[in-house]
């Protein structure tokens, strides 16, 4: 920039300052977001990266000063959703969701080009420069992933299947309920025993930290599976059938898109598979519920 940005200021259209503007605003907003996410995080190496973040952040919000000449203070509500996300589903959860945002946003900035030609380069280096970094960070949740998924994917293909299975062969929601509970209770116990006989095998460190998140992935899973049949009498099995496949398509859904957001990978592909294998597996095995019931002669 050969001259003072403050002098483009007055020949700036009002449309071009208001985008200026905003996006100043958004990057003061998102350095105070990485200030407190910063604070409570442990990880040395982590912190930096979020203090290196915010501090850029805050350069960015200055540069647009600049040609907007005017302060611009921080969205409070942003700044209280994205920690809550951070508390909830974990900072680079929070983090790559809000910049995916901003990405998606940038396509509102191609106006500016014919006025402030050295903003779109600018725009791109952020961008790619926030991005690189987000990549390196090494949170703990994400790495028990693998464990996560285990847990998730053994007990819905497991449950769902089991679940209908019953439905059919017993049409009765209580009896479904208790027999799925205690189904899922020993699946739980027997899949983080048998994770952290694994990673045990592999001399792993975390073992147990790793059955933890299997086990209570699964223990969720079980949980939200079988509360439909809580929820519905007898009568309304089918009700309760339904409504438990609906809940599968819900939890693949969400586990698969924080998956995607805090990896960066499709959600498309993984969303799916899952939903197809656990699906087909409930549909198999509410025929063979019909067939048993029929071929034994079982009414309950």
């Amino acid at each position: 920039m050969d001259s003072d940005p403050r002098m483009n200021n007055r020949q700036l259209s009002t449309k071009t300052t208001q985008i200026l503007f905003d996006m100043q605003n958004n990057e003061i907003t998102e350095y105070h977001i990485y200030q407190k996410i910063a604070a409570r995080v442990k990880n040395k190496k982590n912190k930096d990266i979020l203090l290196t973040i915010a501090n850029e952040e805050k350069k960015h919000a200055l540069i647009w000063q600049q040609y907007t000449g005017q302060a611009s203070l921080p969205s409070r509500w942003k700044i209280f959703y994205y920690q809550l996300l951070a508390l909830l589903f974990g900072y680079t959860f929070a983090l790559k969701l809000m910049e995916s945002g901003e990405a998606a946003a940038a396509s509102n900035y191609e106006g500016l080009v014919a006025e402030i030609p050295e903003a779109q380069q600018i725009a791109a280096d952020e961008n790619l420069h926030e991005q690189q970094l987000l990549t390196i960070l090494d949170e703990e949740r994400l790495r028990y992933v693998g464990s996560m998924v285990l847990g998730l994917n053994d007990a819905l293909v497991e449950l769902t299947g089991t679940l209908a299975g019953l439905t059919l062969a017993l049409q009765n929601t209580k009896l479904i309920a208790l027999s799925g509970l205690i189904t899922g209770v020993s699946a739980t116990l027997s899949m983080a025993s048998s994770e952290f006989l694994s990673a045990r095998s592999e001399d792993r460190s975390d073992a147990l930290k790793s059955a933890l998140y299997t086990g209570i992935a699964y223990c969720l899973t079980v949980t939200l599976l079988v509360l439909p049949y809580l929820i519905f009498d007898n009568e309304h099995y089918l009700y309760a059938l339904l409504t438990m496949l609906l809940i599968v398509v819900l939890i693949i859904a969400c586990f698969t898109y924080y998956i995607a957001v805090a990896k960066t990978l499709s959600f498309q592909k993984r969303f799916s598979e899952m939903a197809i294998i656990s699906l087909s597996v409930a549909a198999f095995a509410f025929i063979v519920g019909l067939l048993v019931k029929e071929l034994l002669g079982i009414d309950i």
